[in-house]
């Protein structure tokens, strides 16, 4: 009896290696990333500033489930220690899988090849809050002079990635506009640096509001670096009379929002939605993030 199930174990398993053979290779490909939508709190500032833990609550309310911090210095979120800030997190039932805190080169120790006890601190605390991205949203103006500088820096990113893998963490960086109008012989530093980190330690998080003023089209980025844009803020933008661009509710503007999000989610590598909207046109900002919301979700994110 032993030997006949050994049999049949063993014609079944050949069975099934040779009919793996034919099979679609997608079956067989890594998970894709969750796919999440956000808000970025920097949104609602003010609020933050003044309630933080009623205004995540309002947050949680309108039915946002994600949300990005733009608020950590001495180890605390908005004043709260990681702990305390966990809890509030909790009892509000949002998940906080992103946050903003800026690598400059004072975190970094040229002598000693290592980060400063204050950014070990920083990435600790990140992977302690439950946050999955440390997303740096800028860099010293230095940096933006000197090219070898510069790439010599990007190393320090590079290092940074792999000190957040080791937390379960992964590092990111998020544009404003000088990585566009800033120019290495023709090149925006924004290429500069695309072409000098590694994709796998140094996810890029495309701020869509922040490049177009620029003239630097989101969809064109997406499809010269494909894969390169693990998260996206998103935004839309107007422009008033004086010629200058502000954020609006979201499709109220200019920007080909629904094909910049097609083609994020297509090519763009891009899993992670964050909403920002920093200018409201006389509104409350805790409606306009309402509305932006509803707008995503209608768009099926």
């Amino acid at each position: 009896m032993i030997q006949n199930s050994r049999r049949i174990f063993l014609r079944n398993s050949a069975v099934l290696v040779a009919g793996a053979a034919f099979m679609p290779e997608h079956l067989f490909a890594s998970p894709k990333k969750i796919e999440r939508l956000g808000l970025q709190l920097y949104s609602v500032r003010d609020a933050m500033h003044a309630d933080p833990a009623g205004t995540l609550k309002k947050l949680s309310d309108m039915g946002y489930f994600q949300v990005e911090h733009a608020g950590y210095s001495d180890r605390k979120f908005y004043g709260y220690s990681v702990k305390d800030f966990k809890k509030v997190l909790d009892d509000t039932h949002l998940n906080m899988t992103s946050g903003h805190v800026t690598l400059t080169q004072q975190h970094w120790n040229a002598a000693s090849n290592d980060f400063t006890d204050e950014w070990k601190h920083a990435v600790a605390d990140a992977a302690e809050v439950g946050q999955k991205y440390l997303i740096s949203p800028g860099m010293d103006n230095d940096l933006l002079k000197d090219v070898d500088a510069f790439k010599k820096f990007m190393n320090v990113f590079n290092k940074c990635g792999e000190l957040c893998h080791k937390q379960g963490l992964q590092f990111g960086y998020h544009n404003h506009d000088f990585e566009f109008t800033t120019l290495f012989s023709g090149m925006p530093l924004y290429d500069v640096m695309l072409v000098n980190t590694d994709p796998d330690l140094v996810a890029q998080q495309m701020d869509i509001g922040n490049m177009y003023p620029t003239g630097a089209m989101p969809l064109d980025y997406i499809k010269k670096y494909p894969g390169r844009f693990e998260l996206m803020h998103v935004k839309d933008q107007i422009k008033n009379s004086d010629g200058k661009y502000e954020n609006t509710v979201l499709g109220k503007g200019i920007l080909p929002l629904k094909d910049i999000l097609k083609e994020a989610r297509k090519i763009g590598g891009t899993s992670q939605f964050i909403i920002e909207q920093e200018e409201y046109q006389g509104a409350d900002p805790l409606e306009c993030s309402k509305l932006d919301l509803k707008v995503m979700n209608r768009w099926g994110y």
